[in-house]
């Protein structure tokens, strides 16, 4: 099953250079949701919902977990097919649950990132990555 996730698949570079640069983009975006809820983190401000009723300090530390470390990982490659699962995820809470209510066309942005990280997870990390680097045959 590992194998599967960090499998290097072999793109042409047209493809390759589409997959970085999706990689890139799509995780600096989601660095701007990550990036002050890490910062909120470090002052000691742990305030957030809790949609999954395990607590609001452990959603909090979940979803920082997943939009900024996961998406430096994808950024640099690393993993990249495990780590947009916790990203997927935590895209799902926020546009069934967190955000259930509100009209579907209000979030096409949490459409758009569940559309990527899948893309993502089914494609890899492509050649530009620390993943071709290290698990390359």
């Amino acid at each position: 099953m590992l194998q599967l996730l960090i499998k290097i698949k072999n793109y042409s570079t047209p493809i390759n250079i589409a997959i970085l640069i999706v990689r890139v983009f799509s995780s600096v975006m989601m660095l701007t949701h990550g990036g002050p809820k890490f910062m909120r983190l470090l002052d000691g401000n742990l305030k957030f919902g809790d949609p999954l009723g395990i607590g609001s300090e452990a959603s909090f530390i979940l979803v920082i977990f997943s939009e900024f470390f996961c998406s430096i990982l994808i950024i640099v490659g690393l993993g990249t097919r495990l780590a947009t699962i916790p990203l997927i995820i935590t895209m799902l809470v926020a546009l069934f649950i967190a955000h259930g209510s509100d009209p579907i066309l209000e979030h096409l942005n949490i459409i758009g990132f569940i559309a990527t990280y899948l893309l993502l997870l089914y494609m890899g990390s492509g050649k530009y990555s620390l993943d071709y680097k290290i698990f390359k045959k």
